[in-house]
């Protein structure tokens, strides 16, 4: 995304707070007046003490009113500015983050695996911060150093025009300064940003696996590994620092040049005696007010460098395309119709369009059936649950529930008639009640401790600290891995929905509890239409359909008895 195109951007995120700044330009423009007013009252003073004997004490007091009172309005005028700078800052923020969010839940499955979810973290949480700190600098010190610098000019030349020539003169060098260091910052800037979230993918990963790493003794090569990122970001974070931070002095010098010049011409006016002394101290401090902005400014557009370059990864993940859902809006009564019957019509899908994965899947089930899907390890059974519940979208062939395919039908009402375990359990931070009551909210207690009952879990929770209202921590880590499984199939237990998936719901499960969870999923599946994802023998032999899938296709599909006799391929995987 090009520079100019972020910038239209980041201007349409502030256009709903137009008033809000408009407003702060105001209070901005009122503070950098009394700023500038005070140079010129205390000039006053000082020609009104010239000399021992002629000090004049009743104008002198007026100057000390009016300052008092000038200095009391830019206080008021300062505290209000930064307040609503602040606030429109921290709302412009909220609002990106709630967008990043949403935008999170709807792109495809796929979109996320690929990015990595510590770069997703890195552009939630970390390019969003420094979008932050990048507009407040530019709402808080861009407006009044934009202001400041053109008051500052208005009143000198008001006051005297030969010493504001001088100053202009010099006023392209700081510009021209500024100008050249930031375009040097922003390419460094935003190989920073993408290897951070380069960096934080790669911790994310290691402390997510660091019982793997600590297992197979791989510290010492995860530790390469992230010295090796580590350099190149600290080489890249050491360049974009080198030249932001030459800003500051290269304009300092600039600056001390305008004031040296200012005072030097200012002294030689005043020896021929057209220039006041008190004019004079006026004029030095508008040349130190005049430079300041410069520096504040150079400072500000090399923040802002970096917040552009975040902003374009910002907006890069907000443009990503979304997963296709061709009914926006729930119906309910629709809904309402999906008992369990399934019909799949040459269903076919591939990751790889070159690779062939899914193909000619076809085969009817009616509600209430159970069935098995078995095969080697990547013949396609997970795959195919994840069309099932439209986590992809198949490249042809048809899903069809109860007469209504599955595309006439909006995603949340689909999987709203699903209910899914899966091998690999998720649990939030939250209590035990509520994540048992994930996606039912409005479930009652004893609905919670009944779906716990069902699932075999009620008698580990209640030996927790606080029961059902004990705190987990984030994936459930202060439980074991059965634990968590059981949790996950009380969770479904709550739904009841029409249509079961079990992907390896048991896999972490003992014999024993295993055995409690068979009997209590054969009382939840009674009725339903269930799919079953399992090598364990015991999970599927009571089938009433096994689909035998090897190389993304049905090659064989019956019952275990009728598999068995026909001593092919499901044969010999039951042998083996």
């Amino acid at each position: 995304m090009k520079n100019r195109d972020i910038y239209k951007r980041i201007l349409l995120l502030i256009k709903p707070h137009l008033f809000s700044i408009i407003l702060s330009l105001i209070f901005a423009a009122t503070n950098v007046v009394a700023t500038l007013y005070i140079p010129i009252l205390t000039g006053r003073a000082v020609d009104f003490m010239i000399d021992k004997g002629q000090v004049d004490f009743v104008s002198i007091k007026k100057i000390i009113v009016l300052l008092l009172i000038t200095l009391l309005v830019n206080g008021i005028t300062n505290f209000l500015m930064t307040l609503i700078n602040n606030r429109v800052t921290f709302s412009i923020v909220k609002d990106v983050r709630s967008r990043l969010l949403v935008k999170m839940h709807k792109v495809p499955v796929a979109y996320l695996d690929s990015m990595g979810h510590g770069d997703i973290l890195s552009r939630v949480i970390s390019d969003v911060e420094r979008l932050s700190d990048g507009l407040l600098l530019g709402f808080s010190q861009l407006f009044t150093g934009v202001l400041t610098i053109i008051g500052t000019l208005i009143f000198m030349f008001v006051t005297n025009g030969i010493i504001s020539l001088v100053v202009v003169v010099l006023t392209p060098l700081s510009l021209f300064a500024a100008s050249f260091i930031s375009k040097k910052t922003y390419g460094h800037f935003k190989a920073q940003a993408k290897l951070q979230g380069e960096m934080t993918g790669f911790i994310n990963e290691t402390v997510n696996a660091l019982r793997l790493v600590k297992a197979f003794g791989a510290e010492e090569s995860e530790e390469k590994a992230f010295n090796e990122i580590s350099d190149r970001y600290a080489k890249t974070n050491l360049k974009a620092v080198f030249y932001s931070s030459t800003t500051n002095p290269v304009t300092r010098f600039v600056n001390g040049l305008v004031y040296a010049s200012v005072g030097v011409f200012g002294a030689l006016l005043g020896i021929k005696g057209k220039l006041t002394i008190g004019t004079l101290s006026c004029f030095l401090s508008y040349a130190n007010q005049y430079t300041k902005p410069f520096n504040e400014i150079s400072g500000v557009v090399t923040e802002f460098q970096n917040a552009v370059a975040c902003a374009g990864r910002i907006f890069e993940f907000l443009d990503a395309k979304e997963a296709l859902d061709t009914v926006t809006q729930s119906n309910e009564s629709l809904a309402e119709k999906i008992k369990g019957n399934i019909e799949i019509k040459d269903l076919a899908f591939s990751y790889d369009k070159s690779k062939k994965l899914l193909y000619d899947i076809s085969f009817k089930v009616s509600s209430g059936s159970h069935i098995a899907i078995v095969g080697p390890t990547g013949c396609g059974k997970t795959t195919f649950i994840n069309l099932l519940m439209r986590f992809f979208e198949p490249d042809s062939g048809e899903i069809i529930f109860d007469g209504i395919k599955s595309n006439e039908l909006s995603k949340k009402d689909l999987r709203s008639n699903i209910g899914m375990v899966l091998q690999e359990t998720w649990l939030k931070s939250a209590t035990v009640a509520e994540n048992i009551a994930y996606g039912h909210s409005e479930a009652t207690r004893e609905e919670i401790i009944e779906a716990a009952k069902k699932a075999h879990a009620h008698s580990f929770i209640k030996r927790l600290e606080n029961g059902y209202d004990t705190m987990l921590t984030q994936d459930g880590g202060n439980l074991s891995a059965g634990q968590k499984q059981l949790l996950c199939i009380a969770r479904v237990m709550l739904n009841l929905p029409p249509i079961l998936i079990l992907d390896e719901a048991t896999s972490s499960i003992d014999t024993l509890t295993e055995a409690r969870i068979t009997k209590a999923f054969e009382t939840l599946m009674e009725g339903r239409t269930s799919f079953i994802v399992a090598h364990r023998l015991s999970t599927i032999k009571n089938a009433d359909l096994i689909l035998v899938m090897k190389d993304g296709n049905i090659i064989e599909q019956g019952t275990h008895e009728e598999l068995l006799d026909n001593k092919g391929f499901y044969y010999s995987m039951i042998n083996a």
